[in-house]
């Protein structure tokens, strides 16, 4: 079973900017294409940004053009650059591995979440 231990959350103002990172165990990580949840409090976890194997993203139209998905096969590590941060990307983040089908990222259902990290945008 593999873990993921996401880190780099924080609180910042409105306009600033943080760099998440999951590290992900295993040996299989460069098989993967890699996903960033989050989670807003009362609201559906929704998916942000993912990255294929041969490194191709892909981006919700909420935050396209200004957060930033890489991965560093190996470090078994995705990142999510994260800039002109807003109060509505206040959430906890989430990393996961997954499978594209066509051009859909699908998680891993058997994978357990991680305990994510907060990310707080707030004047």
């Amino acid at each position: 079973q593999v873990e993921f231990v996401e880190s780099g959350g924080g609180s910042v103002q409105p306009g600033g900017s943080l760099r998440l990172s999951c590290t992900a165990s295993g040996s299989t990580f460069s098989m993967y294409a890699m996903g960033w949840y989050r989670q807003a409090a009362g609201k559906q976890r929704e998916l942000v940004a993912s990255i294929q194997i041969n490194r191709a993203t892909k981006y919700a139209d909420s935050v396209k053009g200004r957060f930033t998905i890489s991965r560093d096969n190996a470090k078994n590590t995705v990142y999510l650059q994260m800039n002109s941060l807003k109060p509505e990307d206040t959430a906890v983040y989430y990393c996961t591995r997954g499978t594209y089908y066509g051009a859909t990222y699908y998680r891993t259902r058997d994978d357990y979440w991680g305990q994510g990290t907060q990310v707080t945008v707030s004047s």
